[in-house]
């Protein structure tokens, strides 16, 4: 197989186990000679095979969002409402509380909790009583459930409505139970697309500044990319370079907590609002760019940032067990509901059973193994 000797040579330094530049990302992300491609998937699939072994994990799951009213207008969110609007929602604590017990009963470890910036969430005036007051609740009567919620996003708007630090905010949520952070909101960590696609949102260094104080207090966080909109293949290699940073430096100042997991968001543009949906030219992610970054990334970010999950809900199921075979190793939760990405038109469905999941890594002759949020192993 003749390959371009460029990316040939990135690639045998990765096997070598160099970190790459986000310069020979580059490079990789380029290319469109099939037989390159298929070279970086096959390096994606050894490094895989050698940092985290064959064994494919998913967490039983269920994913809440207690409110999509919101006051903040991002470009590719089709999910936000004013509040009076229809289709507006806000979930009571005895809705929250009924549908984590139904979790709990279908064989759930975790609940994922995020929502919109609903300015009228507060009790007494304050917005930090009202987050605390649904972790409470939640972990006085699922005291073994592992709370997963409030994005970087959600501490910044709690931190600035009532005046406290991004640190007093994590503390409090820590203590109340807490238990992880989703590494949601980042978008692309490059300002200059952050202003087009969602220019009210938190800026790159404060999202970071956010991650790097969870994980320098105990909180462990995911990372994510939403991808396949206006950026470039420069913009999403520099969006790596800041997360293997972050773990680097979390590593070096053997902070208690790290990264768990990168995923991988294709934009999902079909009820999206219409000027970036115009702007992309299309309502379905493409596979194949999906596939191809999601291998670039495993090679990128694979020795620091071990586990590496598709989306299911943007992709389909067929298309996140394809996503096994680049670069991945765990296919994510069972959700059992999800509202974000399917108000944005995505078609992969909105909960997937363990069994279904299971089925899906079999195809592939790979073993299965249920994992809590952690990554721990975990029997059924």
């Amino acid at each position: 197989m003749i390959l371009n000797l460029t990316a040939d040579t990135i690639l045998n330094h990765a096997i070598a186990g160099d970190d790459l530049s986000p310069e020979q990302g580059v490079v990789l992300l380029q290319q469109t000679d099939p037989a390159i491609i298929e070279n970086i998937r096959l390096v994606s699939d050894t490094l895989r095979s050698q940092q985290v072994g064959e064994t494919v994990t998913y967490v039983i799951n269920r994913n809440i969002n207690f409110t999509n009213i919101c006051e903040q207008h991002c470009s590719f969110c089709a999910f936000r409402r004013d509040a009076g609007d229809e289709g507006a929602f806000w979930l009571e604590l005895d809705q929250i509380l009924e549908k984590a017990a139904e979790a709990v009963q279908r064989g759930a470890t975790e609940i994922c909790m995020q929502g919109g910036l609903n300015l009228e969430a507060k009790i007494n005036g304050k917005s930090l009583p009202y987050y605390l007051n649904l972790i409470q609740a939640l972990k006085t009567q699922f005291p073994h459930l592992h709370l997963h919620t409030f994005s970087p996003q959600e501490v910044q708007f709690i931190a600035r409505e009532d005046h406290l630090s991004y640190a007093d905010v994590i503390i409090a949520l820590r203590d109340a139970g807490v238990g992880s952070m989703p590494g949601t909101a980042a978008e692309i960590l490059d300002d200059s697309v952050r202003k087009i696609i969602c220019p009210e949102k938190i800026n790159t260094a404060t999202w970071l500044d956010i991650i790097e104080t969870a994980h320098r207090l105990g909180i462990p966080t995911t990372s994510t990319m939403l991808s396949g909109h206006i950026e470039t293949p420069q913009q999403q290699m520099q969006h790596l370079q800041q997360l293997r940073s972050l773990q680097q430096k979390a590593i070096e100042q053997d902070y208690p907590a790290r990264i768990t997991e990168f995923i991988v968001l294709p934009f999902v543009g079909e009820t999206a609002p219409s000027p970036l949906r115009r702007r992309v030219g299309r309502d379905q992610p493409i596979l194949a760019d999906t596939l191809l970054l999601t291998a670039v990334a495993r090679i990128f970010l694979g020795h620091y940032i071990p586990n590496h999950q598709p989306s299911w809900v943007k992709l389909g199921l067929d298309g996140a067990t394809e996503a096994l075979q680049w670069g991945c190793n765990d296919i994510g939760g069972t959700l059992m509901e999800e509202h974000i990405t399917t108000m944005a038109g995505a078609k992969g469905g909105t909960c997937m059973e363990p069994e279904t999941l299971e089925k899906a890594i079999a195809s592939l002759r790979r073993p299965y193994q249920q994992r809590d949020t952690l990554y721990h192993y975990h029997s059924r």
